[in-house]
């Protein structure tokens, strides 16, 4: 899984538990909702500076939205 897919899972479970719609996080980190919706799909990678808004915006850590949480063994890095 490559670094736009693990953005992508965790920019939306982050934005699901803060109950945010792609809109919403849209708004508050100045891209359109069009934009959110093709980071989560990972159809597009987000810039060093996009990911830094959405992350100010969630109120987390960037590092959080480019963090592995699960290994899979049988594939590779």
């Amino acid at each position: 899984m490559d670094l736009k897919e693990v953005m992508a899972i965790n920019l939306r479970r982050l934005r699901h538990a803060k109950q945010m719609t792609q809109e919403e996080l849209a708004d508050r980190a100045g891209v359109s909702a069009r934009y959110v919706g093709a980071i989560e799909r990972a159809d597009v990678s987000a810039s060093v500076t996009v990911l830094g808004q959405i992350a100010e915006a969630l109120n987390v850590d960037a590092t959080v939205l480019i963090k592995r949480t699960a290994v899979h063994p049988h594939r590779s890095r």
